[in-house]
C-alpha cells in the first residue's frame, strides 16, 4: 500500500483543499519507478487526471526554478522533471515502456492511467515545441494531450490555448488554479507542420546549413535525411524538421534573431524584464526604416520563388507584392506576443478569395505578408491584419542563386541566419504531417473544425474595415502591420514576449 493518503490530509491542512483534489493528479509511485517490476501493487484509488510535468527551469529568469519546487512539493517528485536535466524524450519512452510491461500483467490502473494522463510543460514556445515533437516522434496510439505553462520569452501556444501569454504565478495558490484549469480542460487536436529544407551538394567544400548553428529546441527535429530516407535526393544535401505555430521568413526573422544573438553573448544584461524590453524596442525599432537596414534586394519577391498547394497535387505560383519583407506561414491565431496577422475576413472577403475560416486542425497554413514597421500599426486595431496572401495545404519556397547571400527564418519562436549559397537552389518545402493532442481552456482563442461548440462561420455578420491590404494600392504606409514583435505600443503588450 502506499502513503499518499497521509500526504493528501497534510494538503488539505496546508492548503484548505480538499483531498479528493489532489487524488485527480498523483501517480503512485511504483508506475513511476524506472526500475518497476512488472507486478500489480494495490493503491486504494485510481486518479482521474495523472500528469507528468517538464519544467524548464531556466525560463523565465527565476521563475522556473520556483515553480519546480512548488509542482514538487505538491506532487509525487517522480512525476515533475526539469528539462535541464532530462529530456522529455528518455522520460516518455522509460515511462510508456513500464506502462506496457505493468499491462501485460493485468495491472488495471496501468490502463486507466494511460488513458488519462496529461502532460505539463512549463517554458517558452521552443520548449512547448520540443515537448510536442517527442510526443509526436513518439507515434503512440493515442497521444496525451498536453497543457503549456507560458514561462518563456514567446508564448504563443499558451495564449493561443487560452493559458495566458504573461509569465505565471509560481507560489501553491497560482500552481494549484492551473492544476484546477487543466482537469477542467477540454482536449483540442492541433496540426503539426513538417519542413524539409534541400539544396545542391556544391563540387567543392560544404554548404551545410546546419552544421554551424546551434538549433533551439523548436528545430530539435531538424537532422541530416539518409540514404535510405524516401525524402533523400541525389546529389543534394536535405534537412527536415518541424513546427506547430509558425514558420516566417525576412525581416522579422532578423530583428528576432540580432535580439537573440545579443542575449546569448550578453546573458547578464537580460536578467530584467525592463532591460529586456528595452532592448528589444531599440533593435526593432530598425524596421521603421527597413530600406536603410533591410535593401529592396532583401525583399522576399526578389530572392525566392513560392508556389502553394491549395488542392491535392495542383501546384500555383503565389504572386508576393514587391514590398514584401518579410512572410509568415501561420497556424495558430497568435503570433509576436498574442497578434493574429490575418485576421477575422468577412464574409464578402472570404467569398471572394476562396478563404475558410482558420482552424488549427484544417490542414491549412494561412501565408500573410509584411512591409515593415509602419505596415503594422493596424494590427492594433480590432480588425486589423496583415496581406493576406493565401491559404495552402503546402507552400514551398525556391530560392534564387546568387540574389542573396543569407536570409533569416524563424520556427516559433527560433531564429536562424541561413546561408543561401551563390551557385546552388535552395529548397523550402512545408507539408502537413499530422496532429498531435492539446489541452485548452473553455475561453481559448484557438477554433477547431470538429469542435461542435465552435462556429461554421466566424464573424459572419462583422464588416472589418474595406481596405484589404494590397501594396500594389498606394503608399498609405501605416495601413497594416507585418512586425508586431518589433515594439511595444498598447499596455497590454509585454515586448519580453514578443519574439
Amino acid at each position: 500500500m502506499c502513503s499518499y493518503p497521509k500526504q493528501f490530509e497534510a494538503m488539505a491542512t496546508n492548503f484548505q483543499f480538499d483531498s479528493e483534489f489532489f487524488k485527480n493528479f498523483l501517480i503512485p509511485d511504483y508506475i513511476l519507478r524506472p526500475e518497476a517490476e512488472a507486478k500489480v501493487e494495490s493503491v486504494p484509488y485510481v486518479p482521474n487526471c495523472p500528469v507528468l510535468v517538464f519544467i524548464n527551469s531556466r525560463s523565465g529568469g527565476q521563475l522556473g526554478g520556483s515553480l519546480l519546487s512548488t509542482y514538487r512539493s505538491l506532487l509525487n517528485e517522480k512525476q515533475v522533471f526539469d528539462l535541464g536535466d532530462e529530456a522529455p524524450d528518455a522520460v516518455l519512452r522509460r515511462f510508456f515502456l513500464n506502462l506496457e510491461k505493468l499491462k501485460l500483467n493485468g495491472d488495471a490502473i496501468a490502463v486507466e492511467i494511460q488513458k488519462r494522463l496529461r502532460l505539463i510543460v512549463a517554458g517558452g514556445d521552443g520548449t512547448a515545441g520540443w515537448l510536442l515533437g517527442v510526443v509526436c516522434d513518439l507515434k503512440l496510439s493515442y497521444s496525451p494531450p498536453i497543457a503549456t505553462v507560458p514561462l518563456g520569452t514567446g508564448n504563443n501556444l499558451p495564449f493561443a490555448f487560452g493559458w495566458g501569454k504573461r509569465n505565471p504565478g509560481t507560489d501553491l495558490n497560482a500552481v494549484i488554479s492551473f492544476l484546477d484549469q487543466v482537469l477542467k480542460a477540454k482536449e483540442m487536436k492541433i496540426d503539426n507542420w513538417h519542413i524539409l529544407m534541400r539544396m545542391r551538394a556544391p563540387a567543392e567544400g560544404s554548404c551545410d546549413p546546419i552544421a554551424p548553428l546551434e538549433l533551439p529546441h523548436s528545430l530539435h527535429a531538424f537532422h541530416r535525411v539518409t540514404e535510405g530516407d524516401e525524402d533523400n535526393v541525389e546529389g543534394c544535401l536535405t534537412f527536415r524538421g518541424g513546427f506547430w505555430n509558425y514558420f516566417s521568413m525576412g525581416m522579422d526573422a532578423q530583428v528576432s534573431y540580432a535580439f537573440h544573438s545579443e542575449r546569448k553573448m550578453h546573458p547578464e544584461k537580460f536578467k530584467n524584464q525592463l532591460v529586456n524590453q528595452s532592448t528589444y524596442a531599440k533593435i526593432g525599432s530598425t524596421w521603421f526604416f527597413a530600406p536603410l537596414f533591410h535593401p529592396s534586394s532583401m525583399n522576399i519577391s526578389q530572392i525566392a520563388k513560392v508556389e502553394i498547394m491549395k488542392h491535392h497535387g495542383d501546384w500555383q505560383t503565389l504572386p508576393i507584392p514587391p514590398g514584401i519583407r518579410s512572410i509568415v506561414c501561420l497556424n495558430l491565431p497568435s503570433f509576436s506576443g498574442g497578434f493574429n496577422p490575418w485576421g477575422k475576413p468577412n464574409c464578402r472577403r472570404r467569398r471572394d478569395r476562396d478563404f475558410t475560416p482558420p482552424y488549427v486542425d484544417d490542414g491549412l497554413l494561412e501565408v500573410v505578408g509584411f512591409r515593415d514597421a509602419w505596415h503594422g500599426l493596424v494590427l492594433l486595431a480590432p480588425s486589423g491584419h496583415g496581406t493576406r496572401l493565401a491559404q495552402a495545404h503546402r507552400i514551398r519556397f525556391e530560392f534564387q542563386k546568387g540574389k542573396a547571400d543569407h536570409t533569416f527564418m524563424r520556427i516559433d519562436g527560433e531564429p536562424w541566419k541561413q546561408p543561401l549559397p551563390a551557385n546552388e537552389s535552395v529548397m523550402v518545402e512545408i507539408s502537413h504531417l499530422g496532429q498531435v493532442n492539446m489541452l485548452a481552456t473553455h475561453s481559448c482563442i484557438s477554433r477547431s473544425v470538429n469542435d461542435p461548440s465552435t462556429p461554421s462561420r466566424i464573424d459572419e455578420d462583422s464588416e472589418e474595415e474595406d481596405c484589404e491590404d494590397d501594396s500594389t494600392k498606394g503608399g498609405e504606409e501605416f495601413r497594416k502591420f507585418g512586425a508586431a514583435a518589433t515594439f511595444k505600443m498598447p499596455d497590454e503588450v509585454d515586448i519580453s514576449q514578443l519574439s
